[in-house]
């Protein structure tokens, strides 16, 4: 089972670790190995679309806080198909003066699909944060992910300032880059330049591969549930990438969903099946 490298003995809070492995069975994906340490877990396997693992990570404090270190490693072997989700937003809170840490290391092997869908994380005004996500792709694997940020607490004004936060989110495939991806916040100023969030809160990135031009026609007739809302799409090779800045996490999930329904049959020429913890 590969791992990160990450040492979760340095973390000052809690420490928590996740590793999970998919392999192949004749009729479904399974897990076969589920290992953790502290307070990171996962339900039950469930497959409502009969061979595709669905599993659902839980953190059960609910909450990261200064000195908290979270590290995932997934593992979807050959010839797989996995849906990964959350039962609901990752909150980070005030920090008083420690860096949360949250480290996510996914590899997918030939043949093989791998969904990531974790719902939002949430950034209270004062937290420090950092959250770091590598996707290893094998030749023909292919990958459907997104990842959702609400900056501060834009429903009770509450604007992401004092806070700090930077993410990494990279796709590899045979060991060369499709997707680099870094936002780094340290003052108020970033949440408003025009090069950067433009004063908007959430920011939300969606990335899929083995796309092509085509795809892109109708995902650009999408339109955001907010007027003011900015939405784009492109495609760099094989992976097509959405952005959306804007003010609701819901209305992010929303339109990301709709982008997941229109590529996922030409994708993995399945039906978009939502998990039914979305709808709770």
């Amino acid at each position: 089972m590969m791992t990160t490298g990450i040492d979760i003995s340095r973390a000052k809070g809690w420490k928590a670790s996740l590793q999970l492995e998919y392999s192949h069975r004749p009729d479904r994906t399974v897990l076969s190995r589920n290992l953790h340490s502290g307070p990171l877990v996962v339900q039950r396997p469930l497959y409502p679309e009969g061979d595709v693992c669905h599993t659902c990570i839980l953190h059960p404090p609910s909450g990261v806080v200064g000195g908290d270190l979270l590290e995932i490693n997934i593992l979807v072997k050959e010839n797989t198909a996995t849906l990964i989700t959350t039962p609901g937003a990752t909150k980070f809170y005030r920090s008083a003066g420690k860096k949360a840490l949250q480290e996510q290391h996914i590899r997918v092997d030939d043949g093989a699909i791998l969904e990531w869908f974790p719902q939002d994380s949430i950034l209270f005004p004062g937290a420090d944060a950092e959250i770091n996500t590598k996707v290893e792709l094998a030749a023909t694997a292919q990958f459907i992910g997104w990842e959702i940020l609400s900056l501060g607490m834009p429903v009770n004004g509450q604007i992401f300032n004092p806070g700090r936060l930077l993410t990494n989110f990279s796709i590899h495939r045979q060991n060369k880059p499709l997707f680099i991806d870094r936002l780094r916040v340290n003052s108020e100023n970033d949440l408003n330049r025009s090069s950067g969030l433009r004063g908007f809160p959430v920011v939300a990135t969606f990335v899929a591969t083995g796309c092509t031009s085509r795809m892109l026609e109708s995902l650009r007739k999408l339109v955001p549930h907010e007027s003011d809302a900015l939405y784009g799409v492109t495609l760099m090779n094989e992976l097509l990438v959405a952005r959306y800045l804007g003010y609701s996490t819901f209305a992010a999930h929303g339109l990301f969903t709709e982008i997941w329904k229109t590529l996922r049959p030409e994708i993995i020429e399945k039906d978009a099946c939502p998990p039914r913890i979305w709808q709770t």
